[in-house]
């Protein structure tokens, strides 16, 4: 029988794919898919992350990131924090998940071309479409299938928060900084990432409604930087907010954003798959699923606390235009927090 049946092939479904695989246990992944899938995504990785990679025998080409830079809309106020831990890394989302899908391949992991649709419990394994395994890692996105037919979503209750979205393009421009830069201005984020020579990848945060052009002209700065460049096609994510019961459902266990999600605000995304999907795997080989959810909060509590910090403070009109400014005048806490996260 399988030890790991994998639903969801994007990274933190080949990383947790890859950890099995290292741990000696038999991991089968379904994805319908062709490697590699683009999504919205803001393409940096934290330092955690980078070591995450290393310790896989991942290796994803990209630029060097030497910390993070708020700054507002016209760049009147700038805070920069840089890491402590070593460089992160501004990577494709392209080449990040075929990098991944090299090493799950390299370490004889088996892809199956397919979309899981039912997934059935019993007290000694699982079955996903018939396909019968130990135990069943959903991995399978924001909006994560197996979540909800398991009836593990939460849904908002009270006072409704705005819901927040993702939108990303490339520019053909050469990164004019080693930093990822955060724009703040009224409403939404723009985070810039280089990822290339001659290429930066720029995401929106927004709980407004509207085509990425117009989200970005809230941004003059950065529409000075680009001037003509070509430019990709957008692509979009949300709404992002999503919340799960458990992270552990018998011998059902969620990674990545299938497990939870707050924000991208902090772009600590992929490092708490990675970290997770480790732990996952840790927890399956010494025979105590039940522990992965433990270990999950303990690996996501600063993540889950900042973020849902900052993001109320981005919901409060009278304090939101204040956190690029307080960044600047306090610059110690604001390379605390960043390096907290890093």
């Amino acid at each position: 029988m399988i030890d790991l049946f994998v639903v969801g092939g994007g990274p933190a479904g080949l990383a947790t794919a890859i950890h099995g695989a290292l741990a000696g246990l038999e991991v089968v992944v379904a994805e319908p898919r062709a490697v590699p899938v683009d999504k919205a995504c803001g393409e940096g990785l934290m330092p955690g992350a980078v070591r995450a990679l290393d310790a896989l025998g991942v290796a994803a080409p990209g630029r060097p990131l030497r910390g993070i830079r708020y700054l507002d809309a016209a760049g009147d106020r700038c805070a920069e924090a840089e890491f402590r831990a070593g460089p992160g890394l501004g990577v494709r989302r392209t080449l990040l998940h075929g990098a991944l899908a090299a090493r799950a391949a390299e370490l004889g992991v088996t892809v199956l071309p397919r979309r899981v649709a039912r997934v059935s419990r019993y007290a000694t394994h699982v079955e996903a479409d018939g396909t019968a395994a130990r135990y069943l890692v959903a991995a399978d996105g924001l909006h994560s299938p197996v979540r909800r037919s398991l009836g593990l979503e939460v849904r908002p209750g009270g006072r409704a928060r705005p819901a927040r979205y993702g939108l990303r393009r490339h520019y053909a421009v050469e990164p004019w900084s080693d930093l990822v830069e955060v724009h703040w201005s009224a409403g939404r984020e723009a985070y810039v990432t280089p990822v290339g020579p001659r290429e930066v990848g720029i995401a929106v945060l927004t709980s407004e409604q509207g085509p990425y052009d117009a989200q970005l002209a809230a941004f003059p700065l950065l529409l000075s930087r680009l001037g003509g460049a070509g430019r990709t096609p957008v692509r979009g994510a949300g709404p992002l907010r999503q919340e799960a019961r458990t992270r552990v459902a018998g011998r059902v266990l969620f990674v990545g954003d299938a497990a939870g999600y707050v924000d991208a605000l902090t772009g600590e995304g992929l490092a708490l798959a990675l970290a997770s999907a480790g732990e996952l795997v840790r927890c399956v080989r010494e025979g105590r699923p039940e522990a992965y959810e433990g270990a999950w909060c303990r690996l996501s509590r600063s993540y889950r606390v900042l973020t849902r910090s900052l993001l109320w403070a981005r919901n409060q009109p009278r304090l939101a235009p204040l956190i690029a400014p307080a960044a600047a005048r306090f610059p110690g806490v604001f390379a605390r927090a960043v390096n907290l996260l890093a």
